[in-house]
């Protein structure tokens, strides 16, 4: 299998994307890269306030996250990014187009909020998941997983959607 794409592993927080994401990664023997580790130290301190981040929070870190994207696409790379909204996804994918593949780990609310409920450590507090689905615009070009699979699964399906 060709492992030059930039696969980015998204959903609202919670879904899985940097388990996943490591996995992958470590499956097709290409880097991870672990998004939230790329926001600016004002958006992390905006989320632990409690506050949702706008669009305007986001515009940076996502033109970080394409660069970042841009540098590996001769080696292809993992990144774990929330991308909530297709206009998002444009600014990830710029300069890529088909070379990025955006795999949507999918989850109900109720799913998702019972396992933010045993994360631990994690700046972003549970009350902004609500904020995350109202935000959410579901890809329409995405490898979907629902997150009801066990972890080799979600991988099993993601490489047999992209043979």
């Amino acid at each position: 299998m060709d492992n030059k794409y930039i696969y980015i592993v998204m959903g609202v927080s919670g879904c899985g994307k940097s388990t996943i994401g490591t996995l992958l990664a470590n499956e097709l023997d290409i880097p991870f890269f672990d998004g939230d580790d790329y926001h600016p130290k004002a958006n992390v301190e905006k989320m632990a306030s409690g506050k949702a981040l706008n669009d305007e929070d986001r515009k940076g870190w996502l033109q970080s996250l394409n660069k970042l994207a841009i540098d590996h696409r001769e080696q292809g790379a993992v990144i774990a990014c929330s991308a909530l909204k297709e206009s998002y996804r444009a600014l990830l994918r710029n300069q890529l187009g088909e070379e990025m593949v955006f795999v949507y780990l999918q989850g109900s609310f109720t799913e998702i909020h019972e396992r933010l409920k045993n994360r631990k450590g994690h700046y972003m507090p549970i009350a902004l998941l609500k904020s995350q689905f109202e935000t959410l615009e579901p890809p329409k070009d995405a490898i979907e997983i629902s997150i009801n699979h066990n972890p080799k699964e979600i991988i099993a399906k993601i490489l047999d959607k992209r043979a």
